[in-house]
């Protein structure tokens, strides 16, 4: 079973081999309940036993921070303990920076599983993938280590070196990675124009600058495009969430008002709605998103929004499926603890933990081959034709940029396939966006639902 170690709302890395969870930074204040104390006395006794029987001499503070780690592994994934390097690299995630090899990692069946690597990192030019299992770093195998004790080993300083042994889906034997650790710079938004009056814009992760960042690419495709846009390709592949604000504020981009997402929780802090609001850049060009398996938290939260909304048409494969928020608590100034407080909901309800988004197009990522044209002769091959009596020069340079967007395009299938709906969606009908989308199912009783109940647990 994967337990991924994920990051939303406030990203983490730890190597960065963490995944982006929704983490919210606050204080969860509970009722105080009577205290254990048979247990408590239990603990003691064992603590104590190990103090004076363990075969070697165990330090106190090793052996109380042993057991934080241990209480809140035993409650889900995404609960931790942060010493003052890992509540560090949470704090400096959120601006892009940090040190490692870009990978988003999580824990399946004893091993480290790849969820995502990310964009311009060692990891992603190295060639490791989605889905792959680590089984050795340098010498060492990772099986029982621990997820916590594996992305230690991952971490290092920049310019140092890793060799990382993988096994992969349809490779009959192990796969050696050698990699260089790096200060790894992460660009969140990335646009570009795929034709004219179509642009593409990338979100590798949600950051806390990202919603001010996809206003500026929007805005920029807005003027190179000589035209008013005719729709966007959102891809959120391979993205492992984020801040949660910054998924907002994304989401706010696109749809003009009502409920983006909200949470429930125990405490009363953790119920929290977050709504549209008037600040909408571009509330009726058409839209696809583009989601995979390594999409998680934060992409499922802009996903499941556009699509409640009808905004969106979601393509591509079923999502990471992570639901949860957590909240950063931090703790004598230099250690925090990160504790799951909430799941948040979709605004028609639907909690998409450890079930995922559902594209309203599936689309797996393949690859084509293009027959070449070659069999006609055009005007243009005919001796003596007449010249276009445009400019010839206007001519060359919209055919080179042309070639150079299409290249782009056919490298990826998924991203080939999107355009397409998306042409199709402006030529075939004016209709609204909502109005091409199949029904969904009334959600009115989900709704009512509580949290657990929701989420199939």
């Amino acid at each position: 079973m994967l337990r991924p170690f994920l990051l939303t709302l406030l990203i983490c890395s730890t190597t960065f081999s963490g995944h982006a969870e929704d983490v919210i930074k606050g204080q969860a204040q509970v009722a105080p309940s009577r205290l254990p104390l048979e247990e408590l006395r239990t603990f003691a006794e064992i603590y104590e036993r190990i103090r004076s029987s363990y075969v070697e001499e165990v330090d106190d503070k090793d052996l109380l921070e042993n057991a934080i780690h241990g209480m809140l592994g035993g409650l889900d994934p995404h609960s931790s303990y942060m010493g003052p390097d890992d509540f560090n690299d949470l704090k400096n995630s959120t601006s892009g920076k940090f040190g490692g090899l870009g990978i988003e990692v999580g824990l399946e069946d004893g091993f480290i599983k790849v969820v995502s690597p990310i964009d311009d990192t060692p990891a992603s030019q190295a060639g490791i993938r989605a889905g792959d299992l680590i089984i050795k770093l340098d010498d060492a195998p990772v099986k029982g280590i621990g997820l916590n004790d594996a992305v230690e080993k991952m971490r290092g300083a920049p310019g140092s070196p890793i060799e990382i042994t993988i096994m992969r889906e349809g490779e009959n034997k192990p796969l050696v990675f050698k990699l260089t650790r790096a200060q790894i710079k992460i660009t969140s938004v990335k646009h570009k124009l795929l034709q004219e009056h179509y642009g593409y814009v990338r979100i590798s992760q949600f950051q806390e600058n990202t919603g001010a960042d996809i206003h500026t690419s929007i805005s920029k495709l807005m003027d190179q495009s000589q035209q008013p846009l005719k729709g966007i390709v959102l891809d959120l592949r391979n993205n492992p969430g984020g801040v949660l604000d910054a998924a907002v504020a994304v989401s706010d981009v696109f749809i003009e008002k009502g409920l983006i997402v909200y949470t429930q929780g125990r405490v009363a802090n953790a119920d929290v709605r977050y709504e549209a609001t008037v600040d909408t850049l571009v509330p009726d060009i058409p839209v696809i998103v583009l989601i995979n398996g390594g999409s998680a938290s934060a992409s499922e939260i802009v996903a499941g929004a556009l699509q409640d909304h009808g905004r969106a048409v979601i393509m591509g494969t079923l999502s990471f499926g992570k639901g949860s928020v957590q909240t950063v608590l931090p703790l004598n100034g230099d250690h925090a603890l990160k504790l799951t407080t909430a799941r948040y909901y979709t605004p028609n309800g639907r909690s998409i933990q450890a079930k995922g988004i559902t594209p309203d197009i599936k689309v797996n990522q393949g690859s084509f081959t293009p027959i070449a044209d070659g069999r006609y002769y055009k005007e243009s091959d005919l001796k003596g034709h007449l010249e276009n009596p445009k400019d010839a020069e206007d001519i060359k340079k919209k055919d080179e940029a042309a070639k150079t967007q299409k290249e782009f395009v056919n490298k990826d299938y998924q991203l080939q396939q999107a355009l397409l709906v998306l042409k199709s969606m402006n030529v075939l009908t004016p209709k609204p966006l909502a109005s091409l989308l199949p029904a969904t199912e009334s959600t009115d009783e989900q709704a009512d639902q509580n949290p657990a109940e929701s989420a199939g647990t």
